[in-house]
């Protein structure tokens, strides 16, 4: 939005800086500065972008989420199966807008493993230790290794991670990293899984399709809307021996693996820099700003 000419403000809440455009994250979270913000600033736009937690739980029967998007004179979700979850009132407000990513260098592989790349924070909604249950249902001979980068939101999800790397040699995690490394070792990468229960349009795809990089995704319409939804590389949610069928068959199919880069190679359009950027600018152009 800068590129584009604006001055843009970064709050986590609304300090009552006038502003001719408010764009908020989170229907529920941001409702408290939305509602401040239009009370102030009554003929001033309001965007509400909608997060996974919106999409597919707060919207359904959370008042302030629902009222926020009342207010919303324009709603942005962040993938095309979002819509869905609108009603057909809110869907004629609503534009579809993927994040971007910049397309990294192509990382060498190991050659010492398989190495199968999880980038996500431990959280209750990712399911973030499902690749590591799904190592115990791989054939004897397998080369995989599950590389987990992301930080822990409590205690318990750290306590639970390094249990794991102790029960389980094949699963290493990293903890938090800086977004450049976390690149990198998605770009270096066989495949990358994606094991989420709730998903609003992850940013992490968006960053595997930049790099070419297949995607073992859970099947829930979040991650259908990024990767499409005739895409080879799904599986049950839930469900770690599903997830280690479809990496066992990445690892020794050489044709599945293309096809998945395939595939992968024809969304990737979709996170380019530029188009964000002009969707941003048609939307700003919108709201007459």
């Amino acid at each position: 939005m800068r590129e584009l000419g604006h001055r843009v403000a970064l709050r986590v809440t609304w300090d009552g800086t006038p502003a001719q455009l408010m764009i908020a994250l989170h229907a529920r979270r941001s409702h408290d500065s939305f509602a401040r913000f239009r009370a102030a600033f009554p003929d001033s736009p309001l965007v509400l972008v909608l997060t996974g937690t919106d999409l597919y739980r707060d919207i359904q029967f959370d008042a302030d989420a629902r009222r926020s998007l009342q207010l919303a004179d324009r709603l942005v979700v962040l993938q095309e199966m979002g819509l869905r979850e609108l009603s057909p009132a809110l869907r004629r407000k609503t534009s579809v807008i993927y994040q971007s990513a910049r397309q990294p260098a192509r990382g060498v592989p190991l050659k010492s493993c398989f190495e199968v790349v999880v980038s996500g924070h431990l959280r209750e909604e990712k399911d973030p230790f499902r690749a590591a249950a799904a190592l115990h249902s791989l054939p004897g001979d397998s080369r995989i290794r599950i590389t987990h980068v992301g930080g822990a939101m409590t205690n318990a999800m750290a306590r639970e991670a390094r249990s794991w790397m102790r029960r389980e040699p094949r699963y290493r995690w990293l903890g938090e990293r800086p977004h450049w490394e976390s690149m990198r070792l998605i770009a270096r990468s066989r495949v990358m899984v994606i094991s989420s229960r709730m998903e609003g349009g992850a940013n992490v795809v968006c960053e595997a399709l930049a790099a070419r990089v297949p995607v073992i995704a859970s099947r829930i319409s979040g991650n259908i809307g990024m990767l499409g939804r005739g895409y080879s590389g799904y599986f049950q949610t839930g469900n770690e021996r599903g997830l280690a069928q479809v990496l066992a068959r990445t690892e020794a199919n050489p044709m599945f693996l293309r096809k998945l880069q395939g595939q992968v190679a024809q969304r990737r359009h979709l996170v380019h820099p530029r188009r964000e950027k002009d969707a941003l600018a048609r939307l700003i152009a919108e709201m007459g700003c």
